[in-house]
Formats: structure tokens, sequence, C-alpha cells
């Protein structure tokens, strides 16, 4: 520890990102890439940024990103907010926003930066359990108190919640604030988004990761009301008043404009991933449901960490965690159907052997 660090920063446990190894030839599902290349009208975009756009700050605000967000959603900008990924926009809402109430609900097993910004930010996090069947227990998150913090789908597992039920847990407390992170939006499951216009106490934070093939982009946004928004606006302008720069705003404005590229490239992944769950339950594993752009599955007769192993030895990354009730499951990106069968082919040859 050096001398100068903090009593925070001396012990904070940061977050581990999954593997970005350059290895030939490996077929990398670990990290919940899109197996498509982002819109044509996107590159376009990107190639047509003038250097006059480069020379000169961004627009501090994104008001062209913003408007076309809003008018998708039905909304106006003031419902908008942008950040460099959904990551640093979860980051502001943690600081800004979440910090205002004691205690911060987040299910036990749920994306794993949700505890490093509680810790960097001096929030009291509680995890409440999953039920038997690895889904949220709203009825559980309901009867607690404290803001709310749920991905939805969840990650890892892929399980997503109803529309009904985040509308009873967001309308049951209005005084509580309740976040939704859409990171895995545009693969089936159902936004919170459209509850907005009757609740103000609800923030929903999207990425163009994993939708619109944006991972290396890092754009990301909330939607709420515009207080809440209003207030991250505040931190964003005490932290960095120019986040988003003028060619994620170019490509980010294009993929919202490509209505088209989006929900074909969706409709790709879910049918890759309908495949991919059938031939999983076909060499015996058990599936669960996903509405994400991967799966989660376990093999009755196979410890996940050897899965993970021989999988590796042929240069497929999955990914997996030494976590009580989870340790035997594997996350696998839903990658092109190339990528799929090859998978499904590496694991045949593993299972038969025994």
């Amino acid at each position: 520890m050096n001398k100068f660090w903090g009593p925070v920063l001396g012990g904070l446990e940061p977050y581990t990102p999954g593997e970005q190894p350059r290895v030939q030839g490996l077929i990398k599902l670990n990290t919940n890439e899109h197996p498509l290349q982002p819109s044509g009208r996107v590159m376009a975009a990107i190639q047509g940024v003038a250097g006059d756009s480069l020379r000169r700050y961004p627009d501090p605000d994104g008001q062209d990103l913003r408007a076309a967000i809003a008018e998708a959603e039905g909304l106006s900008p003031e419902h908008v907010f942008l950040g460099n990924g959904s990551d640093e926009v979860l980051a502001h809402i943690f600081f800004g926003l979440l910090s205002s109430e004691p205690n911060l609900l987040v299910p036990d097993i749920t994306y794993s930066f949700y505890p490093v910004w509680a810790q960097l930010y001096g929030l009291n996090l509680t995890a409440l359990p999953l039920d038997g069947n690895l889904a949220v227990d709203v009825a559980l998150f309901a009867e607690k108190r404290g803001s709310i913090l749920l991905a939805n789908p969840n990650a890892p597992t892929g399980k997503a919640l109803r529309l009904d039920q985040l509308r009873e847990l967001i309308h049951g407390n209005p005084d509580r604030l309740v976040v939704i992170d859409e990171a895995y939006y545009g693969f089936g499951a159902e936004s919170a988004a459209a509850l907005l216009a009757t609740a103000d106490n609800l923030v929903v934070t999207r990425s163009f990761s994993k939708s619109h093939a944006l991972a290396g982009m890092r754009l990301g946004y909330a939607l709420a009301c515009p207080d809440l928004i209003e207030g991250l606006r505040r931190v964003k302008d005490s932290f960095n008043s120019y986040p988003v720069d003028a060619i994620a705003q170019a490509a980010g404005l294009a993929a919202v404009e490509d209505v088209d590229w989006f929900r074909s490239a969706s409709e790709l992944v879910m049918r890759n991933r309908d495949a991919l769950t059938l031939g999983l339950g076909e060499l015996g594993f058990d599936v669960l449901p996903s509405a994400g752009n991967f799966v989660f599955a376990r093999h009755a007769k196979h410890e996940g960490k050897l899965l993970f192993e021989h999988l590796r030895q042929h240069n497929i990354l999955v990914r997996r965690w030494d976590k009580s009730r989870i340790e035997d499951y594997l996350r696998i990106t839903v990658g092109s159907e190339s990528d799929c069968a090859a998978l499904l082919d590496c694991l045949a040859t593993k299972i038969s052997r025994g």
C-alpha cells in the first residue's frame, strides 16, 4: 500500500472485468459482446466525423443524441442523461442519488460492480438472496427498507422480471429510489422505461455495448424524471463536463436512428440463443431461461470449473465464478452460429468421455 493512498483506496476491492486476451483463433464468449459488427450507418457516421469536430470540445449535453433517444422512448430530452458507458452513469447514480438513502438493496447474485461502487462511495449494501430458481424475489425487496438496484435481466443468470412485477415494486414504494439496470436491453426483457410517465422514483440505465455492438465505444445513458436527470447533470458537471466525445455522439445518434439494424440484430441474437439453449439441453445441461445475449448453464455430472478449463484449453473462453450456488454454472455469450457450434462440439467431446 502506498503511503499516499487514502483509507478508502487502501481497502478497495476493484471490479475484475472479463479477460480480453489476444490469442490467435480464440472464440471469445466470456464478455457478452455482440456477434455482429455495428450498423453500417454507425460506421459511416464515425468515418464522417470532421477534423473540426475533433479540434473542438464536444457538445457537453449531447443534445442531438439525447433528443433521438427521447423521441425513440416517447419522452423529452430532459428525461435523458448521457455517459461513457452505463458503468459511468451508474457510478454517478451511486454518488449522487443512491447516497441519499442509508441502505441499498441488491440481489446476492448479480453484477459484481455494484459492491465496488457501494464501497467506493460509502454506501451500506444489503444483498438479498435470489429464490430457489435463481430469480429475484420481488416481495423480499418490497418488505426491506432501502433504495433498490436491480439488473433486468439479471446478470449473470439472464432471468428477467416481468413489467407487472416491476410496476408493483416501483409504484408500491414511491418514497424509495428504484434503479433498473437494463444493460441487456433489446434481447427480450420488458423495459421499465414504460413506467417513467407515472414514476418519479425510477431510473433506467442502458448501454450501447450489447444492444448496438458498440462495447468499444463506451456509451450509455439513463432515463428518469427531469429532477433526477438534473441531479446527475450536477454530478457530471462537477466531475467531467465533456464526458461523451464527438465520435461517440455521432455513432450513438446513427445507432438510435437505425431501427431496422437494431431489430434484425436483436432477432438474430435471440435465434442463436434459442439454438444454443437447445444444443446445451441435448448435452444434458440445465439452462436458465435468458432474456440477455448470454445463457447460464450447468451440467449435473460435470463440475463447472473442469468444463471451463476444457473449453479454455481449446481456445474457447466463457465465464464462471467461484461463488456458492453458481460455481458449477458457465455464463456463455451468444456468439455467431459458428462460434456456438464450436462450443457445443467441444463440450460434447468432453461429456462423451465422462
